[in-house]
């Protein structure tokens, strides 16, 4: 897959109609700082799209770009952002798994996770959650520039672990020099039924 062509669409509390809707979709969850503007960004070479900050919590909305006139990222609000109100993260809670169980266009997930750190209580309710509602999702584990190769070998086995995912289901990726890039779009290819 060859991104040309990628630009925000809306951005949405909940589930409801937006331009192009129909078209299939692909969520990115993950808790809050880990990288999934970034992602976006580095996916589609426009470091401008999604708007990225240091301060956690972001994304409170799920913001989505139409990509290539053939599908929607889904940019969920991070969890385990411990700085709001717990009003707000039930919120962003109900958002998110509102979202996953509605949408009738959700094709295919990323589930992003800091490749530095074991999974949190957030990631596996969020990889059960996927499960639940038979989303396939791959699990993208971020910041990977951050470790050598020997360290990547060894934290990758006790991610996959602790979110029951296959090596062949995880890619390490780094939006600073795009490690994993080419691997992820293949993935998101053969989830959409498109050639690589």
């Amino acid at each position: 897959m060859k991104i040309t062509k990628a630009a925000y669409v809306a951005s949405l509390e909940k589930l409801k109609p937006f331009p192009g809707q129909g078209r299939p979709e692909i969520a990115l969850a993950g808790r809050s700082n880990v990288g999934k503007s970034s992602l976006i960004n580095a996916l589609c070479g426009n470091k401008n799209l999604a708007r990225t900050s240091q301060q956690p919590g972001k994304t409170r909305l799920i913001n989505l770009y139409g990509v290539n006139d053939e599908f929607f990222f889904a940019d969920l609000p991070g969890y385990g952002f411990a700085k709001a109100s717990a009003a707000e993260i039930n919120r962003w809670k109900g958002m998110i798994e509102g979202y996953i169980s509605e949408s009738k266009n959700l094709a295919y997930a990323l589930l992003l996770v800091d490749i530095r750190h074991e999974p949190t209580q957030g990631d596996v309710e969020m990889a059960g959650y996927l499960r639940h509602y038979g989303i396939p999702f791959t699990v993208v584990c971020t910041k990977a520039d951050k470790l050598s190769g020997a360290q990547r070998g060894r934290n990758l086995p006790v991610i996959g672990r602790a979110l029951k995912a296959q090596p062949w289901e995880m890619v390490c990726f780094s939006a600073l020099n795009g490690l994993g890039r080419d691997d992820l779009l293949d993935h998101m290819s053969k989830a959409l039924g498109k050639e690589a």
